[in-house]
């Protein structure tokens, strides 16, 4: 019987998961630490953020040069005010130090504070500090959680106590969540620039992101099973499975959970198979887990759209306050973390346009997407499928898109919806997409054969000869010698007999099928 598995909830603990060794995955942290410096440790959701501060917490605290604490303040953000805020973040303190730290290091008993007249968390955290045999180091997780007023005053309270350290405050603190200080300027007061150069935390020496795991990671992670099972999983497959998260922690745990809790349901005798990695996938995208809905749920956000609808269609974003969501983004984890701007993995790129075409998929007529008109003996009929989407486009798109708030991808997405309904009879689609590359690729695949798609918006006299250089070279990359070109037009005034249209041609040995939407 397996004892442990892969974890895809909470914090990892050592005795049932199978984990990554967290320390080595941040550097410099002790030594932060021991110059007795305030910090901000951020990075995305199911990143490994909390498994770290466990892990550090508990080798400071034995290593007994300090007394280290790790506290989630999420409950916090229930407060009525700020004072009761800061009341309910100390009693997470004490709660928190009851599990972990012996009676002499303990902070005081709430029930003995008196809130009122010994200044709130400040004042709590001061009256730790004098009474405890060693410097104390607090790991502050979820600080973000709180907003406006009670974030404000969590950082006063630390500001305001900073200068009391060891002896009267604690020695260092680390601030831990999404985002780093710079953004939650921005959050805080979004009438404004920034909270100016009296910002309640400028105290803070550094900021650390935790990245995603590497490939080795990833490799160690999955050896960790066959260490305990027998069950390997091989080189071609741990090379997909980081293909398919990049890295990100939750993701992998989820891919390698899937194959061997749900698909292969423990049966650790069966061989993993490169079909069972594609399958893991598309059940996650399906399932669409909380770890996915909390990214697609950001996408109707002003910082987060236009970034997104700028990956699909390649078309350039708006540059009025792009760093700042660009950083966002980056933060959340749902873009790559260098450029170009794109999502941040494979799964992620198949997600979105999925969950932003998914009324489109719901409210496409049966009848002009029933399979059996575009398979034949197990093939797909692209140029059929294609066909039948040319002329839906001309007689719906307009009143269909005139009711979509994702304007300029809807052309692509409402072509990604038609392709869905059908290719999910039993094929797959994978997609590159990247702000600014001026296309978005689609490569198909169904009965063994492989088609690709190249979607581009019509900007200028320029677009059909980038195009077609365009497929080409993507038709090169994937070694198919028929590709589909499809350009939507976008001026105004261009009569429908003009815009569709099909074209065939030859260059180069390479068969290119024109489409005008």
């Amino acid at each position: 019987m397996i004892k442990k598995f892969f974890n895809i909830a909470g914090p990892c603990q050592p005795d049932i998961h199978y984990m990554v060794d967290p320390l080595p995955r941040l550097s410099g942290v002790t030594e932060l630490i021991d110059r007795r410096e305030y910090f901000i440790l951020h990075a995305p959701r199911q990143t490994g953020k909390t498994t770290y501060l466990y892990a550090l917490m508990h080798r400071l605290n034995k290593e007994g040069k300090y007394t280290a604490l790790q506290v989630n303040i999420q409950t916090a953000a229930s407060g009525q005010s700020p004072q009761d805020a800061m009341r309910i973040a100390a009693l997470s303190i004490y709660s928190q130090a009851e599990r972990f730290l012996p009676e002499n290091e303990m902070p005081p008993d709430i029930k003995n504070f008196d809130w009122h007249l010994q200044d709130g968390l400040k004042g709590y955290l001061e009256m730790w500090a004098k009474q405890n045999p060693k410097p104390v180091v607090l790991f502050i997780d979820e600080a973000d959680s709180l907003m406006d007023d009670l974030f404000l005053t969590l950082l006063r309270q630390l500001r305001s106590g900073f200068e009391g350290r060891p002896q009267s405050f604690p020695q260092s603190v680390a601030l831990v969540g999404l985002r780093d200080i710079r953004d939650y300027k921005i959050r805080i007061r979004p009438e404004k620039e920034s909270m100016g150069t009296g910002s309640p935390f400028n105290v803070k020496s550094e900021s650390l992101f935790m990245a995603g795991f590497t490939f080795e990671e990833v490799c160690s992670l999955l050896e960790e099973h066959r260490k305990e099972s027998g069950q390997a999983f091989r080189s071609e497959i741990q090379k997909e499975i980081f293909r398919l998260s990049a890295g990100q922690p939750w993701l992998t745990n989820a891919l390698a959970n899937q194959i061997v809790f749900k698909i292969l349901r423990n049966d650790c005798t069966k061989e993993i198979t490169p079909d069972h990695v594609i399958q893991a996938k598309e059940q996650l995208i399906q399932r669409r887990d909380t770890h996915l809905d909390s990214l697609t749920d950001k996408l109707n956000e002003a910082k987060i759209k236009p970034l997104a609808e700028a990956i699909i269609s390649g078309n350039p974003p708006e540059f009025d306050n792009l760093n700042d969501a660009v950083s966002y983004a980056r933060d959340l984890g749902l873009i790559a973390p260098d450029p170009p701007v794109r999502f941040a993995n494979p799964i992620y790129q198949e997600i979105v346009p999925r969950v932003l075409s998914l009324g489109f998929q719901e409210m496409l007529p049966q009848d002009i997407v029933q399979p059996q008109w575009y398979i034949k003996e197990k093939r797909l009929d692209m140029d059929a499928l294609l066909t039948a989407f040319q002329k839906f486009y001309r007689r719906h798109s307009e009143s269909w898109l005139k009711k979509y708030s994702f304007r300029e991808t809807g052309r692509q997405l409402l072509l990604m919806a038609f392709l869905q309904r059908i290719i999910n009879s039993g094929g797959r689609i994978e997609r590159e997409m990247a702000a600014g590359n001026g296309r978005c690729d689609l490569w198909i695949e169904y009965g063994g054969e492989e088609h690709i798609l190249e979607l581009k918006l019509y900007h200028d006299q320029f677009t059909r000869e980038d195009g077609l250089e365009q497929i080409a070279r993507y038709m090169d990359q994937m070694a198919v010698p028929v590709g589909n070109l499809i350009i939507f037009e976008t001026r105004s005034g261009i009569s429908w007999e003009e815009r569709v249209y099909r074209e065939e041609i030859l260059s180069e040995g390479k068969k290119i099928i024109l489409w005008g939407m």
